[in-house]
């Protein structure tokens, strides 16, 4: 690495070390946890509800359009918004602090960014209904969908977008199944790491299962050539709820949710 490559190298890094250490992006980012859990509480509440055949978009944009409905409702968003921005930051600045250039650390730096862009992202969609607009979730899949399939080598790119999704939701299985989350606790131990265990099992599991079902169906899609496939967590959880027993599958995944979404409080208490 040249000289100057490796000055702007450490300049970066001794700024994202600067950031890391700041007491109030450290307090909104342990926030950010907290709201991502309470959207993740109520993406499994409406889950329950559709099992029970109430209308409902379950996942985040429902859940902040229901927030929206609320008293103070849009304060609330913009707390959102707050907490989410920060999170994403400081995921971005710990993708920057990763050291080494062997695979193990390019795949840590890559997972703490792409954390980072996704808070961005949710944050990002939380000022939009904020300021009273009402994007939705499956209808910005479909239109990805629809636009990849539309253009030159599109399907391939689309068929990548649905592995990457089946990936990621194998990560969170095996990641709740074999009990890794606890690494990223500072736990007292006793009824805390007993609590935070069930609530990262299954939520683990459970938010794994749903994003893995998200990616089957953008390959559907791409292997269809049919966009309307592609309906983001809303459609990929009622797609659940058409199979044998499907009810019951919803429920038990909208229940894990919630436990994850409680997880996420835990976290944002004894983040490590």
């Amino acid at each position: 690495m040249s000289e100057p490559v490796s000055d702007a190298v450490d300049a970066v890094r001794s700024g994202a070390s600067t950031l890391q250490r700041n007491p109030v992006l450290r307090a909104f980012a342990r926030a950010g946890y907290a709201v991502n859990g309470l959207i993740h509480i109520l993406i499994g509440a409406i889950a329950i509800s559709v099992a029970f055949g109430d209308e409902g978009e379950a996942d985040q944009g429902g859940a902040l359009a229901q927030i929206a409905t609320y008293p103070f409702g849009v304060v609330i968003l913009w707390v959102l918004v707050v907490g989410l921005v920060s999170l994403g930051l400081f995921q971005l600045v710990e993708a920057a602090l990763v050291r080494g250039t062997d695979k193990d650390d390019w795949a840590e730096r890559g997972k703490e960014a792409a954390k980072g862009v996704a808070y961005l992202a949710i944050g990002g969609s939380a000022s939009a209904y904020a300021l009273g607009g009402s994007p939705n979730s499956a209808e910005q899949s479909r239109d990805l969908s629809e636009f990849l399939i539309a253009t030159p080598g599109g399907l391939f790119l689309l068929i990548a977008v649905g592995v990457v999704a089946m990936a990621v939701g194998a990560y969170f299985v095996v990641k709740g199944a074999r009990k890794k989350f606890l690494r990223d606790l500072a736990l007292p131990g006793g009824w805390w790491t007993r609590a935070a265990t069930t609530l990262g099992i299954a939520g683990y599991v459970a938010k794994g299962i749903a994003v893995f079902v998200v990616g089957v169906l953008f390959v559907v899609a791409a292997v269809t050539v049919d966009a309307s496939e592609a309906t983001g967590l809303d459609g990929a959880l009622k797609s659940l709820a058409e199979l044998p027993f499907g009810g019951v599958v919803l429920i038990v995944i909208g229940v894990g949710l919630i436990a994850y979404g409680v997880y996420c409080f835990v976290r944002a208490r004894f983040r490590r």
